[in-house]
């Protein structure tokens, strides 16, 4: 009872490592939540009578816990190939009821960007990840990282040296794209809400699509004098809209944009996808979080 006592301690000492390991890891809070709990019973069913760092013991079964995970995923994506994608896990929003600008405000802008490089980190393999994962966000050593992916130190090394460069190689395209994009989906809703018709048919594709409707001026025309109430912003990571009814999204507006024209321009109402994205609203001077 005493060591089954302390074993329930350690692990609610670590348990927001842990979860912070498996979402990075991962990419989803209810994939990660999922490892953490397999973590438990793992241990709770352990010999820890020789565990002399329980920080170190219970980081290596989570990381372990996800490479599983993300093996199985790998084999499911490979058994579905050639089928539609599933739509990505996306962390649960919390509300932010200050819009004032703060350093608060810009670490929510940035790790919202940060959503966007799980996209990224999805083209790494288990392994790759892993060790870039471990030893670049959570400073385990390389030493530590080998045995969990059967390599040696210095291959872990070599495997997360490997990611960091994709994964930098990729951020720094998609600042750029990410910024370029802002500026059209920007431009868009001024044009629209100032019904700016001219501006619209501009910045859309001459084969814009948009709820049923196609063609660039047909499509301009919806859109003009309308968008008032809605708020530029990054919806997982990606710059898009959101309409607002008495301060709760009701719509995410996402565009499609290929040679900086407007291609195609969806509409989702659904409440729980709604529930389900990473919102933070964008304006002069605040960001917020929804």
């Amino acid at each position: 009872m005493i060591e089954q006592d302390w074993l329930s301690e350690r692990f609610a000492e670590h348990h927001d490592r842990l979860h912070a390991v498996a979402y990075r890891m991962l990419g989803s809070p209810g994939e990660a939540e999922d490892a953490v709990q397999e973590v438990w019973l793992r241990v709770s069913r352990a010999d820890t009578s020789q565990v002399e760092n329980p920080g170190g013991w219970l980081t290596t079964i989570v990381a372990r816990v996800c490479l599983n995970m993300l093996d199985a995923r790998r084999a499911r994506r490979e058994d579905a190939a050639g089928a539609l994608p599933p739509e990505p896990d996306t962390p649960q929003p919390t509300i932010h009821p200050n819009g004032q600008a703060g350093p608060e405000d810009e670490a929510m802008l940035a790790d919202s960007v940060g959503v966007a490089l799980m996209v990224v980190l999805d083209t790494l393999s288990p392994a790759e990840r892993l060790a870039f994962v471990l030893h670049d966000v959570f400073a385990v050593s390389f030493a530590e990282i080998g045995p969990i992916i059967d390599r040696s130190p210095a291959a872990a090394r070599q495997l997360a040296s490997r990611a960091r460069r994709r994964v930098q190689g990729t951020a720094e395209a998609s600042d750029a794209a990410q910024s370029a994009k802002r500026d059209i989906v920007e431009a868009f809703l001024a044009a629209a809400r100032g019904g700016d018709f001219t501006a619209l048919v501009e910045l859309l594709d001459p084969e814009a699509v948009a709820i049923e409707i196609r063609g660039a001026e047909a499509v301009a025309a919806f859109f003009a004098g309308r968008a008032q109430a809605a708020r530029l912003a990054l919806v997982d990571g990606v710059p898009a809209a959101v309409w607002l009814h008495r301060g709760q999204p009701k719509a995410v507006i996402t565009f499609t944009i290929h040679d900086e024209k407007i291609t195609h321009i969806a509409i989702d109402t659904d409440p729980d996808r709604l529930h389900d994205h990473d919102i933070v609203l964008l304006g002069t001077g605040n960001t917020e979080r929804r």
